[in-house]
């Protein structure tokens, strides 16, 4: 008995909320999807493939699938490049004592990646910051505006998702099976190869295929580098057949339907890599691990090399958008005297758009970080309350947005919204908005406060029941409170998240209506640039902040549990 009211059958009946849950998940998500499938393969009211095939199959289109697949497995073999050494640095040598660098590896991936990539642009471009700090280096930097360029700003916006899984791999890989295969002859890279590789492979294939699937979905770097060399990719083009004239939902459908298949496709490879490459490395007798020490030029050559990435994937673009924000006039570059803060100070005095921008991303976030919270938890207790197929089938249903591309839901958001506008006219308000972002993170909260459930014991709630609590008392004063921490958490990230999305404001975001992203995109492509940096730097400021301070809020309320 888990003393969860909500399951009681005497209040809810044989089923409980299963049923509701189920109708507001299928409004949620299965509706959206259906909508593009259905735009994609109907054609004039019956169903017809070759409508499809034959747009899939435009030289313009097939070419985009193609850069889209090339840029996403090159991705992955660069973000492996780079995770790789830094997860065996950090976790075989005695730079596993510097702690202090998993927090910083994390700091690209909480940077919004059309800030990154605008920093680098910003840094190589014609004249810009490479070129005035080494004005002897000629037309180097410009270099980076190529395919290459754009795989390493992707790549290193994406390496800490394999860092972090590799890392954690590594970490449970004790010394004695390598042991083993040295006292029988095995070399070095015999054993790398042989026995820490195959142990790695499993982990290695959840960490590649999310990689993928987030270089496939992203939208902020294509939009802002990719426009600059020339080539389109799968959320540009589905972007611009849905937003610029002549607007073609077909187009945009058909080709969000090939985005699914292969996201799918990854995923379906991923779990077949990992159901035949699993080990269990974890016993009674716990792990005894080796510190492999590094001396002279070898200690050298691993500090230099996590200098480089924490230069590139960190202080570039924070450089770059930071000395842009206070550049007083653009032609003067870096230069005394040419630095100021009025750029700061006129975003919140002299400009009306930009605080309204960042009154309405306050607005969204803080709105639909509560719902998804309140949902997310009222989910994640049904999928613990009893083992059932029904709610298995909700859990997986919860988490699709995780699999998918965020703009293959905004797209089918859009159809579905759109179809029923006269039953209910929620599209093009700042409702649709809030409804997109529940959608997108409502796996954050199921999953956060799921493992926070799986870690209660049976116990706390048999005791409270037996001293003569009710249900809803013992849920009230004992559950509820011990899931606190993972729904915060879950309202956390789906607040930062929501604060400074890109894709979703710019595809459904009513007429006239700005919020922090599209204001600092806007301004980046008409020109003020500086007002647009001075807007990113707030924004990346506000979030860090904002969640510095949640979590010493979570951390003092841990306190008097």
């Amino acid at each position: 008995m888990t003393g969860i009211a909500l399951g009681q059958r005497n209040r809810f009946g044989t089923f409980g909320p299963l049923p509701v849950l189920f109708l507001i998940l299928i409004i949620l998500m299965i509706c959206p999807l259906a909508m593009i499938f259905a735009r994609a393969l109907v054609n004039n009211g019956r169903l017809d493939l070759s409508h499809a095939l034959g747009i899939i199959l435009q030289k313009e289109n097939f070419s985009t699938i193609i850069n889209t697949l090339r840029l996403g497995l090159s991705v992955v073999i660069c973000s492996t490049l780079i995770a790789l050494p830094l997860a065996f640095l950090t976790s075989r040598t005695q730079i596993a004592r510097q702690r202090w660098l998993d927090v910083v590896f994390m700091i690209p991936f909480m940077t919004p990646p059309y800030i990154a990539s605008m920093g680098w642009i910003l840094f190589t471009q014609k004249r810009g910051l490479f070129q005035q700090l080494f004005p002897f280096s000629g037309s180097f930097s410009e270099g980076f505006f190529s395919f290459g360029g754009m795989v390493l700003v992707m790549s290193f916006h994406v390496f800490p998702f394999m860092y972090m899984i590799l890392k954690n791999a590594i970490l449970h890989i004790g010394s004695g099976m390598e042991e083993s295969a040295a006292i029988f002859g095995g070399g070095y890279w015999y054993r790398m190869r042989r026995v820490t590789l195959p142990l790695l492979s499993g982990n290695y294939a959840i960490g590649a295929l999310l990689v993928f699937v987030k270089t496939l979905s992203e939208y902020g770097t294509p939009a802002t580098l990719g426009r600059r060399i020339g080539l389109s990719f799968f959320t540009t083009a589905i972007h611009r057949y849905a937003t610029v004239s002549p607007i073609d939902f077909g187009r945009s459908a058909s080709l969000s339907a090939v985005l699914i298949g292969i996201c799918l496709s990854a995923w379906l490879l991923q779990n077949y890599i990992t159901s035949r490459n699993s080990y269990r490395l974890v016993g009674g007798k716990g792990l005894r691990k080796s510190i492999k020490p590094l001396r002279g030029f070898a200690l050298a050559a691993a500090w230099t090399g996590i200098a480089f990435v924490l230069i590139a994937a960190i202080c570039i673009p924070y450089f770059s958008v930071f000395c842009t924000s206070i550049i007083k006039l653009r032609g003067y570059g870096l230069a005394a005297g040419n630095f100021t803060m009025r750029h700061y100070v006129e975003l919140f005095t002299e400009i009306p758009k930009a605080r309204a921008a960042f009154v309405t991303s306050i607005v969204l976030a803080v709105s639909s970080a509560t719902i998804a919270a309140a949902l997310g938890t009222l989910l994640a207790l049904v999928f613990h309350h009893k083992k059932s197929k029904g709610r298995k089938a909700l859990e997986a249903l919860s988490l699709t947005p995780e699999m998918l591309p965020a703009i293959v839901f905004i797209i089918g958001i859009m159809l579905f919204w759109n179809g029923i506008y006269k039953i209910l006219p929620l599209y093009n308000t700042m409702g649709i908005m809030i409804l997109a972002y529940v959608t997108l993170f409502l796996p954050y909260t199921v999953q956060y406060v799921g493992s926070a459930f799986s870690q209660i014991s049976d116990n706390l709630i048999q005791a409270g029941r037996s001293l003569g609590g009710s249900a809803f008392y013992v849920f009230r004063r004992v559950t509820l409170p011990l899931l606190a921490r993972g729904a915060a958490a879950g309202w956390v990230m789906t607040f930062i998240i929501s604060f400074r999305e890109l894709v979703t404001a710019s595809l459904i975001a009513p007429p006239n209506t700005l919020v922090v992203s599209t204001y600092i995109t806007r301004e980046f492509e008409q020109g003020s640039v500086s007002l647009g940096m001075a807007m990113a730097m707030i924004c990346v400021l506000f979030t860090t902040t904002t969640l510095l301070l949640l979590n010493r809020l979570i951390e003092q309320q841990d306190k008097h549990l």
